[in-house]
């Protein structure tokens, strides 16, 4: 052993030793004892002695101390079994076309598959499956996963974007487990309610709650809504609410969340009642789509600029200022600034309330209405016509143009060759305004400057919440000047000039 090495070992034993004395010294001063420095030695020479313990053999409360809560847990269980087995879980696929301009002005076109999930309640034994209309827009395929685990393909029977409702039809053989639709207008506020669903993706996921609140509404086009606290997160669309008796009573549709980028449940969330759903549900079988009422007039709430203008002192009421050529109420004698009193002998209050009894009428029936008119009251007779059979331009004011432009709004929109739609509820509860480009037609004026998909939210700089708003505003510009419609898309806000129509030979 050379002196080198010998020196090091020294060093190392000197340093060692004086690790060992300083932390004994300190484990003594601190109370401690020598058998700690050395770590899976006990005090008692290395063996582990065990705890002694006790654990409590009987509960807190017997379960006759709290015979009610037992009972209604016992309940709460006993729904849960009846009604989760008409449950299913949506998974949905689809291709999304973009449209993307290089630096040559060339266009190209982008394809990349999408994925989604969602919830939906089987209605009928032969597998008819209702869900939100969000839920499957789009998607190529539609597959449903039963309580059980088995998985089945699904096809669209029909679909009604206002009232966010879809009708699926599971490919499969029956007998499938239904749940009854029930009585929403029995519903009422502090009501316990349960809401199914499939949040997340975790699978069958049953939460608690009451009603919060009824006749919520989240856009001029959307029916009134039920609000709730049980707990509805992203997954939950579709699921139904259902009451103490296992029906159906509400479609969860929606949730209200601060934070738009990441949304998650804030304790309130919405859904359809079930009887606005069941009406679109037989309309849908029956006819493959939606029948709503339509009177064709454009409608303001009273407030004080309103009642000042038309100097009416009344409390209730909703005031008219358009009316659509070719419309019922134009056939019926109804004017701008009319004051709505009441529709078939119910007292009007609002708009929107106004707009939910039409579209719940009946096609052909005629209603009586009383109105207030420069201080005189009348009643006139309308008979209600079917929502969307006309064509949009069909609906609107005749403006003003040009000699030697067209004049007719159906020709200018149709060489406009725009189709839009409004928002969805989801849409519109993460704070957009507008209406959503569906299609162009192959010809029209505006191709290569907008595409399906976009959000167009204001005409001219004038913002617009409807397509009823934004046909009347292209139909009006487009005739006698360049029109600049401003949209959003990926995020960004952009402007599209369109060109006015040229004039025609004479």
């Amino acid at each position: 052993m050379n002196a080198s090495f010998r020196r090091l070992l020294a060093l190392i034993v000197v340093f060692f030793t004086a690790f060992v004395a300083v932390s004994a010294m300190r484990t003594c001063r601190a109370g401690g004892d020598l058998g700690d420095l050395i770590p899976g030695i006990s005090k008692d020479g290395g063996r582990f002695r065990p705890e002694k313990f006790t654990l409590p053999d009987r509960s807190a409360l017997d379960l006759g101390d709290v015979e009610l809560l037992s009972r209604l847990n016992d309940e709460y269980a006993s729904l849960t079994r009846a009604v989760v087995p008409s449950v299913v879980s949506i998974d949905i696929a689809g291709v999304r076309t973009e449209r993307l301009l290089d630096f040559s002005g060339r266009t190209r076109v982008r394809r990349y598959p999408t994925q989604g999930q969602g919830s939906g309640v089987i209605v009928t034994k032969e597998g008819h499956v209702i869900t939100n209309h969000h839920v499957i827009a789009g998607q190529q395929q539609i597959q449903v996963t039963l309580h059980g685990g088995k998985t089945h393909a699904a096809r669209l029977i029909g679909e009604d974007t206002l009232l966010d409702i879809a009708v699926l039809k599971i490919e499969g053989d029956g007998p499938f487990t239904p749940l009854k639709l029930g009585d929403s207008s029995q519903a009422q506020v502090g009501q316990m309610v349960f809401a199914v669903g499939n949040p997340f993706g975790l699978g069958e996921t049953v939460t608690q709650g009451i009603i919060s609140a009824k006749e919520r509404s989240l856009s001029d086009n959307q029916r009134d809504l039920f609000q709730t606290d049980a707990a509805i997160n992203p997954g939950n669309s579709g699921g139904p609410l259902v009451n103490l008796r296992g029906e159906i009573i509400g479609i969860n549709v929606a949730i209200f969340s601060p934070d738009r980028e990441n949304p998650g449940f804030q304790g309130v969330g919405f859904s359809i009642p079930s009887n606005d759903v069941k009406d679109s549900l037989f309309q849908i079988l029956e006819r493959g789509r939606p029948i709503r009422g339509f009177l064709g007039v454009q409608m303001r709430d009273l407030d004080p600029a309103v009642r000042s203008a038309l100097k009416y002192q009344g409390e209730q009421g909703s005031a008219i200022f358009g009316v659509s050529p070719g419309s019922p109420a134009q056939a019926a004698g109804l004017q701008p600034w009319d004051v709505v009193l009441s529709y078939n002998g119910q007292k009007i209050h609002s708009a929107t309330q106004l707009f939910t009894l039409v579209q719940a009428t009946g096609i052909g029936e005629e209603m009586v209405m009383q109105i207030w008119r420069k201080g005189e009251l009348m009643e006139l007779k309308v008979v209600i016509a079917e929502s969307g059979v006309a064509s949009a331009a069909a609906r609107l004011p005749q403006n003003g143009t040009e000699q030697g432009r067209p004049g007719d709004p159906e020709e200018i929109l149709q060489a406009l060759g725009i189709e839009v739609r409004d928002l969805s509820v989801p849409e519109r509860m993460r704070g957009l305004r507008g209406v959503v480009v569906t299609g162009l037609a192959a010809e029209s004026l505006p191709s290569g400057l907008l595409q399906p998909g976009d959000l167009i939210i204001a005409v001219n700089n004038s913002r617009i919440s409807g397509a009823s708003e934004f046909f009347i505003h292209l139909a009006a510009s487009a005739a006698v000047q360049e029109t600049t419609l401003h949209f959003l898309r990926d995020g960004k806000t952009l402007r599209a000039t369109v060109p006015a129509l040229p004039r025609k030979e004479k």
